[in-house]
């Protein structure tokens, strides 16, 4: 079984992504943040997105229980931003420009995009939870996204849009 699971993270690691870091508020009203690149579009009508989530993360409940998420795609110049939200650094927002949306969310600054949704479903997975959003409200700058790839994150080479 750890073969395998070698294998698929091997194969998985293969795959570019883009770099996220989603964020809510727990609880006591105080923002919370992790680093995703499980992130994904599942429907136009209606708009909705999904990240999945470790069920043995410190922030589970804090996602699970609120009802909302923000989505921050992060920008090519933001691979501090991308470590930080992924360490075990316990003031990650303090280390970061942020604030709170008109939706009551902690959004990251600079980011090359920011979508706020309503949890509307959740579905358990092996290790981990699907959290499935509705998009409300969505924020585009004009920024190059972060990229995600055999555990290195950068921004996309020139040389990808040039025709042959």
């Amino acid at each position: 079984m750890v073969q395998k699971q070698d294998d698929f993270k091997k194969a998985l690691g293969n795959y570019p992504t883009g770099v996220t870091v989603v964020t809510t508020f727990d609880k006591e009203n105080h923002p919370v943040g992790l680093t995703v690149n499980s992130f994904a579009s599942v429907s136009l009508d209606p708009l909705l997105i999904l990240w999945s989530i470790d069920k043995k993360s410190k922030s589970l409940s804090d996602f699970t229980n609120s009802g909302k998420f923000a989505v921050n795609i992060l920008a090519s110049d933001q691979e501090k931003i991308c470590f930080l939200f992924s360490s075990k650094e316990v003031d990650r927002f303090g280390q970061c420009e942020w604030q709170r949306s008109e939706n009551n969310l902690p959004v990251l600054g600079d980011v090359a995009s920011v979508l706020e949704c309503e949890t509307v479903q959740q579905i358990e997975a092996g290790d981990h939870i699907i959290l499935i959003g509705q998009v409300h409200h969505i924020v585009n700058a004009d920024k190059a996204p972060l990229l995600y790839h055999q555990r290195n994150v950068g921004e996309i080479p020139r040389t990808f849009y040039q025709t042959i």
